[in-house]
């Protein structure tokens, strides 16, 4: 996400020809693109991805049982 800011930050610069950007070659400018397709395919090869989604998956889960203890009165493990 962070490269794609950067992208289109950098790109609008140019675009504009504001401030160094302007003299910079349009590859320079595109890298920010090229960088955030090479680590999208990394973090979908590597499982990151799937794996922070399955970490926030659990976090709710969890977050809605200790919702669902308290709501019954009965202590929730963290609190033992």
């Amino acid at each position: 996400m962070y490269f794609l800011v950067a992208g289109v930050i950098a790109l609008a610069l140019k675009y504009l020809e504001i401030g160094p950007v302007a003299a910079w070659s349009w590859w320079i400018v595109l890298s920010p693109f090229a960088l955030a397709v090479a680590w999208w395919a990394w973090a979908d090869a590597s499982g990151y991805t799937k794996r922070k989604e399955v970490e926030k998956m659990d976090k709710r889960k969890q977050d809605r049982i200790d919702k669902q203890r308290d709501a019954m009165g009965m202590l929730s493990r963290k609190r033992k």
